[in-house]
């Protein structure tokens, strides 16, 4: 799509940094965030792009600028969803409609981007163990820089953020956390965090208290250390009464709020006041995800993130694809587990906060009792999975590739040790586009693989998804991982019901010549379409779908070894330790002197682009294999 210009409004238009930000008067700041908020809109209705995150914290985003000197003081966005103000803010806003594009500005805050940039992001709950270590290394070099961390309530349900906020409060380090709470994170958000947050938020005689103790403190600022005290513990102890457990205070934090994240001029007094207490605090901030634009105020899961243009009035598509498209391979998962589910009152489906990126939703509402949505919180959600699967129930985990990464002890000590026969739905596997590196899910056949109790498979279409989940739910002998990518299947007709596959076996697609091509998943599709066109050069590849990564169907490659001359693997994912490293790996000691070219992604970060270009990138679109076809044979020729 050509660049469509898109200016920003007269204040907007002369902040190329925070420090032009800060020359203008604190009533101007209104003005500011309203074309800040237009600017986002303008650029992602053409664009595409995250987007109820963003317009959720726009004056959250100016009041931290304006009050703190950034990038002197430390600012972490956690997950990063939320951070195009804050980009658009600090140097990039003339370059912000190449966000998420090939080559152009990362959808996430990222380190070698910007200064601005203090910590790079793209999964949740990070942003306070990162922050605590940066204050730490602040008081060990004896600076007074300041830091803060914006983190969701939805990323706020990991592990991972309340283990940090015990060792901050443990520390008793100077950092402050802004809680942005607007009870979603992509989905609704889940869990007794939750109803607490709500509790806090809805409590009258609380909120009442809460402002006339803010505002007893403010005139004892003057009335010195004594007296400051005595205010600080009368804060602590009628907040810690009021407020349902107190759980904040209990880690060590003081608590402030909660208050109108959407009152830019509340968030800057506030900000100012929190920047001279020391300690941990936590400033509890209301907002709305999408504010400032009904529709994505009204359907806050659909507009997080728009790939398409749309009109910025009316939120309509402005150009609805009415052909038939092929399902989405998420959407292959979600209708043949509630199949599945139908037939099997053992099968149960979990989620870490996914239900409609994984599309467990579906079978969430017909089987309410059977479907979990856990929360950001992966390590738990595969323990969860292996404690049903303990007590005989067939759990079906759908987690994203690089959600998985962050269980992998789980994996191991929970399920893997245990031969508990958990299903892994790995969604997001491959390169993914746009999200870029944080997304991109190319290691779980390599941190799978080397797990033993574990079958790693990979279908070629939704029909071998379809049969390979049937399969699964009837196996009992060890754990099962089916990977599949983000994005749209072939749209091949699939047969009604299911069949078995036949564990560690694969398939000959197609007989060839000197050369045969070991597929691992849907990539076999672009080696059907490269074989395709090497045919009509007069080149004939073998083509082998093999399904499996383990175990091996040994018997097909030593079938391979006796026909071809040459191996050639393709996987979307990782050359180090993937499927063609499986495959060297059995050949290793054999009999056969057969050579194996592993094509895969390279052991480098691949940055953000659609799939496609990224599979160019790294050479493993058809093009790439043909190229990759024609080097072995010309190899092979000058040997002979």
């Amino acid at each position: 799509m050509e660049f469509e210009e898109i200016t920003p409004g007269p204040l907007l238009a002369n902040i190329d940094s925070p420090a032009d930000l800060k020359k203008l008067n604190p009533e101007q700041l209104v003005e500011v965030c309203d074309e800040l908020r237009d600017f986002i809109i303008d650029t992602v209705s053409i664009h595409g792009g995250h987007f109820g995150a963003s317009l959720g914290v726009v004056e959250m985003t100016v009041a931290l600028h304006y009050v703190y000197d950034t990038p002197r003081d430390l600012l972490l966005w956690d997950v990063g969803h939320q951070a195009y103000g804050h980009k658009i803010l600090t140097g990039r806003r003339d370059n912000f409609h190449t966000n998420r594009r090939y080559g152009g500005l990362s959808g996430f805050p990222k380190r070698s981007e910007s200064e601005y940039d203090t910590f790079g992001v793209g999964h949740s709950s990070t942003s306070i163990s990162a922050a605590l270590g940066m204050a730490v290394a602040r008081d060990l070099d004896q600076s007074d820089k300041k830091v803060a961390a914006v983190i969701g309530d939805g990323a706020m349900t990991a592990g991972l953020a309340f283990e940090a906020m015990n060792n901050a409060g443990a520390l008793n380090s100077d950092i402050l956390v802004i809680l942005n709470d607007n009870c979603m994170s992509i989905d609704p958000n889940v869990g007794a965090l939750k109803e607490y947050l709500t509790e806090i938020t809805t409590s009258k005689t609380f909120n009442k208290l809460r402002d006339e103790i803010y505002d007893m403190l403010g005139h004892f600022k003057s009335a010195g250390e004594k007296m400051r005290k005595v205010a600080s513990r009368l804060e602590k102890a009628v907040t810690t009464a009021i407020t349902p457990g107190g759980l904040f205070q209990a880690l060590g934090f003081k608590y402030y709020g909660p208050v109108d994240g959407h009152n830019v001029d509340t968030m800057r007094r506030y900000l100012e006041d929190l920047k001279d207490i020391p300690g941990p605090k936590l400033l509890h901030a209301v907002t709305v995800k999408g504010k400032g634009f009904a529709p994505a105020e009204r359907e806050q899961t659909k507009w997080h993130a728009q790939s398409s243009p749309f009109d910025k009035i009316t939120g309509k598509s402005l150009n609805p694809d009415k052909t038939a498209q092929p399902p989405k391979y998420q959407h292959v998962f979600g209708e043949a587990i509630v199949e599945l589910a139908d037939e099997n009152e053992n099968i149960v489906g979990i989620t870490p906060a996914m239900p409609s990126g994984s599309s467990l939703w579906p079978m969430m509402n017909k089987y309410p009792d059977r479907a979990f949505d856990v929360g950001i919180a992966e390590q738990h959600s595969i323990t969860f999975a292996a404690g049903l699967a303990a007590e005989g129930k067939k759990a079906f985990a759908a987690i994203y590739s690089t959600f998985l990464q962050r269980a992998y002890d789980q994996v191991i000590h929970d399920i893997a040790i245990q031969r508990l026969p958990v299903v892994f739905c790995i969604d997001r596997a491959g390169l993914v586009g746009a999200d870029g590196p944080t997304h991109h899910g190319l290691y779980d056949i390599s941190y799978l693989r080397s797990a033993p109790n574990m079958v790693v498979s990979s279908p070629l279409n939704e029909q071998e998804l379809r049969d390979m989940m049937y399969t699964a739910s009837t196996y009992d002998d060890a754990a099962w991982a089916i990977r599949y990518p983000r994005g749209r299947a072939t749209g091949m007709a699939c047969r009604e019901g299911f069949q078995p596959v036949k564990i560690g076996r694969g398939e000959c697609l197609r007989e060839g010549g000197d050369i045969a091509i070991l597929s691992f998943g849907p990539m076999g599709n672009y080696v059907i379409e490269a074989a395709d066109d090497l045919s009509e050069d007069g080149i004939e590849v073998g083509h082998f779908n093999m399904r499996f990564a383990k175990p091996l169907d040994v018997e097909l490659i030593e079938q391979v070894c006796n026909r071809y001359e040459h191996i050639v693997t393709i996987e979307d994912g990782t050359k180090i330790g993937g499927f063609g490293s499986a495959v060297a790996e059995n050949l290793s000691d054999k009999p056969y002197q057969i050579p194996v070219t592993i094509m895969g992604v390279p052991d480098r970060i691949v940055e953000h682009g659609t799939q496609e270009e990224l599979h160019r990138e790294v050479g493993l679109d058809p093009e790439g294999i043909k190229a990759k076809v024609h080097e072995v044979l010309k190899m092979h020729s000058l040997k002979t």
